[in-house]
């Protein structure tokens, strides 16, 4: 590889670990913040909002919700539903054929009138699955019903106090217990002979069939050290308004209903009055009866029966998560991306539209990756992709603009280096020649003392004048001596030209001995130069002027000339004096290099035969053109 591909290469390097380091040091907090649990409510807002806004499913035919509401329950906002009403509600179900019916309703005492008429339809109808409670705080199920007809109708609040798990099982006092929710799923896919199972992945987990429902785990998705005791599962609520059909008690007792909505189907019963408060606080769905941002217990049996055989028959997504590894690659992941972007953009107009777009872009993927039942961290991929982002694109921004300063602390040197070098040490040089030489009588060597030296307090002068100027003139003007300030917005070629003739004019003493002077001009393409180039170039030809007439001692003939040919322009200066031969290279040959190379271009200073010197400097049209617009810097 060429040395100049690993200059790019390390330059490159040494950029990018200016945002590397910071943009991991975010990364690394953020994450330690997920660990510590301080994002976890903002995840469970996230994860509660895409759910909300999915796209509306059809109505599971296959439940049916009876609501005893309030105008059901006898005695007005006092519950006295007595055990003869629920048992001629049972009876009357029973005639409709309905595959297994869930009572969502605690009946641990009777309510009479009716008692023993309930305890007969209990006993004889082993498809009504009863309800007791057994965390915290014990509720027992109604006495008639065996083991298998009954299932605990517990749920777990999150501590924000909303519903986003399910319970499954869970040991007791009593030995291990099913929820009613899974009791009831599984009556009903008993006709498909599809069994409840242990996992086969994770033996602790529940299946049907092929179809294995994925448990909860302490850290998954955004919890944070969760109680995950028991079999827990994500609550992959329904979509849409229409989610289950609701009939009322009073439209069951006067036949206003079809009774295929009865047969075959899961009947789950419950209260649906506001009175009794069953209900729980979620934000995953919209709430339609109850006040909202509450839904009614009995619909929620309904959602995690729904659930379950929606997966096992209808194979709708569960919802599942990342193991810890996968989630915080995910996170570092989006953390690189939000540092290519500072990198790549470091406008910060374009970075803050980069990073909306790319912002934009993680929600839609995280929104289609919980449609197929994946739960993935998004605020601690939006919050280290925006914050990288935008903090490294200030960092990139203090970088350029210290960089910039010094760039311009550098040019301002060199140029006035420059301006030193061509003016005041030519005539300080010249003082040295005459003391040095000591060829002439006192007097004459002290006036021309003076005249050197009254000419180098002029030369000073002027270039103090011309620093207090303003930058912006400084930019675009050109300080030759003598008060002559060229306007770099001229065309190149009457530049050169005005610099060829202002150089010659010098008092050099080489300059003395020209009897023929040659000098051409062409008009060029100035598209691919910029103010600097041009400076460069006109300094070119003054450093180059300035060696003929310091060093080409006998010189007669001076050609200078700049032409296009060949795709190359080409400022060449040729004279015919003697020169001086010297292997060390001074400060303007290293200058003319450096300058060769940032016009992708060549220098050469040669001796010719038999006596002479050609100094050229050129430069490819297309290419230097190419190169320019790369290095046209951009205004921010």
């Amino acid at each position: 590889m060429q040395p100049e591909h690993w200059k790019k290469i390390k330059q490159e390097i040494s950029i990018w670990r200016v945002g590397i380091l910071p943009g991991i040091a975010v990364i690394g907090l953020v994450i330690i913040a997920r660990l510590s649990g301080v994002m976890q409510s903002l995840e469970w807002l996230a994860f509660d909002s895409l759910l909300r806004i999915r796209p509306e499913e059809p109505k599971d035919e296959r439940i049916l919700l009876i609501g005893i509401n309030e105008d059901d329950i006898n005695n007005g906002t006092d519950f006295t539903f007595s055990d003869h009403d629920l048992a001629q509600l049972l009876l009357k179900l029973q005639t409709y054929q309905p595959r297994v019916i869930g009572l969502d309703i605690y009946r641990d005492t009777p309510i009479n009138p009716g008692n023993n008429e309930l305890v007969a339809v209990l006993q004889n109808f082993q498809n009504i699955i009863g309800i007791d409670k057994v965390l915290p705080d014990e509720i027992a199920p109604p006495p008639a019903l065996s083991p298998e007809q009954i299932g605990f109708a517990d749920q777990i609040m999150d501590s924000d106090g909303k519903l986003r798990r399910s319970l499954l099982g869970t040991p007791t006092n009593q030995g291990y217990k099913f929820s009613l929710s899974l009791k009831l799923a599984a009556a009903y896919l008993n006709h498909y002979q599809l069994h409840l199972e242990n996992g086969i992945r994770d033996r602790a987990a529940i299946r049907f069939g092929h179809t294995e429902i994925p448990r909860v785990f302490p850290n998954s998705g955004g919890y944070v050290r969760t109680d995950a005791g028991g079999v827990q599962v994500l609550l992959n609520f329904r979509s849409g308004r229409d989610r289950f059909r609701f009939l009322s008690l009073s439209a069951l007792k006067n036949d206003q209903f079809n009774p295929d909505w009865i047969r075959d189907r899961i009947v789950i019963i419950g209260i649906t009055s506001p009175s009794r408060k069953d209900f729980i606080p979620t934000s995953a769905i919209e709430s339609l009866e109850s006040p909202p941002g509450r839904v009614y217990g009995v619909e929620i049996q309904a959602h995690v029966v729904s659930q379950i055989i929606s997966a096992v028959l209808d194979s709708r997504p569960l919802l599942n998560t990342w193991s810890a590894g996968w989630e915080y690659l995910w996170i570092f992941s989006w953390g690189l991306v939000g540092i290519a972007i500072a990198r790549l953009t470091k406008s910060p107009l374009l970075s803050l539209l980069v990073v909306l777009v790319a912002s934009c872009s993680l929600l839609i993927l995280c929104y289609f990756l919980l449609l197929f039942g994946w739960w993935v961290p998004l605020i601690p991929a939006f919050l280290v992709l925006s914050l990288n982002c935008m903090e490294i694109t200030a960092l990139y921004q203090y970088e350029q603009a210290l960089g910039s300063g010094i760039r311009v602390r550098q040019a301002i040197i060199e140029r006035t280096f420059a301006k030193i070098h061509n003016g005041p040490l030519q005539s300080l040089a010249k003082v040295l020649k005459l003391v040095r030489d000591n060829d002439l009588p006192v007097n004459e060597l002290l006036i021309e003392l003076e005249k050197e030296l009254e000419k180098l307090n002029y030369d000073l002068r002027g270039i103090y004048e011309f620093l207090q100027r303003e930058p912006i003139d400084q930019e675009t003007s050109l300080y030759l001596g003598k008060n002559i300030v060229l306007n770099l917005r001229d065309p190149l070629h009457e530049l050169l030209y005005q610099v060829y003739n202002f150089t010659l004019e010098r008092e050099l003493p080489c300059f003395k001995t020209i009897k023929v002077k040659i000098r051409n001009f062409e008009p060029i393409n100035e598209r691919c130069l910029n103010l600097d180039h041009k400076r460069d170039l006109c300094r070119f030809l003054e450093e180059a002027l300035c060696n003929v007439g310091k060093h080409a001692t006998g010189v007669t003939r001076l050609e200078v000339t700049c032409s296009a040919s060949e795709g190359w322009y080409t400022l060449s200066i040729i004279d015919d004096g003697l020169g001086i031969n010297s292997s060390i290279e001074g400060r303007g040959t290293q200058q003319f290099r450096n300058l060769a190379r940032q016009f992708k271009g060549k220098f050469r200073r040669i001796p010719l035969s038999p006596r002479g010197t050609l100094c050229e400097l050129s430069w490819p049209m297309n290419k230097f053109y190419f190169w320019y617009l790369r290095k046209i810097p951009k205004s921010y």
